[in-house]
């Protein structure tokens, strides 16, 4: 009697367990599919983005690279990402990692779907003597703005965003 009670009891669950985790994996295999083809649309917005000093890409100077972008659901915005890319600058004093953080920022605002991503940079730790400081700076969106309304800063911005080697 106490089997046929266990079975009893637990058939429906299981039922609703069942389809409730079938459910629960098609929206998982969905987000995770949606990730992936942001990252790589990330990675590719990115990687050409022309070096401001020499003519090679971000991603020929191994500056951008795919496995260093993070795609994650905001949780409190549905249909919405955070958008992680850490960069690494060629040297550990490049004098240029905040203008390179800077293109980075203005390429992925100017082509990605407004309000859908939040985009946050960061230099790979121990790559850069000041990587806290260019970090926090490039993610400051007043700074950011202050910097483009620059000219010059403008125009070294443009070029190297929009000369791409596609």
């Amino acid at each position: 009697m106490f089997s046929y009670l266990k079975t009893k009891i637990s058939e429906p669950k299981i039922a609703n367990n069942s389809e409730e985790n079938n459910s629960n994996l098609v929206e998982t295999v969905s987000e995770a599919t949606e990730t992936l083809e942001w990252k790589e649309l990330t990675f590719d917005l990115i990687r050409h983005i022309r070096d401001p000093e020499k003519p090679e890409t971000l991603e020929e100077l191994d500056v951008v690279q795919e496995d260093l972008i993070d795609i994650n659901p905001l949780l409190n915005r549905p249909g919405c990402f955070q958008i992680i890319v850490t960069f690494v600058p060629t040297v550990p004093h490049c004098s240029l990692a905040t203008l390179i953080g800077l293109c980075i920022r203005t390429k992925l605002e100017q082509d990605l779907p407004v309000g859908k991503f939040k985009i946050d940079l960061s230099i790979k730790e121990g790559s850069h003597s000041t990587a806290e400081e260019i970090t926090k700076q490039i993610n400051d969106k007043e700074r950011v703005a202050a910097a483009l309304e620059n000219p010059s800063l403008k125009s070294t911005v443009d070029d190297c965003i929009n000369n791409c080697t596609e």
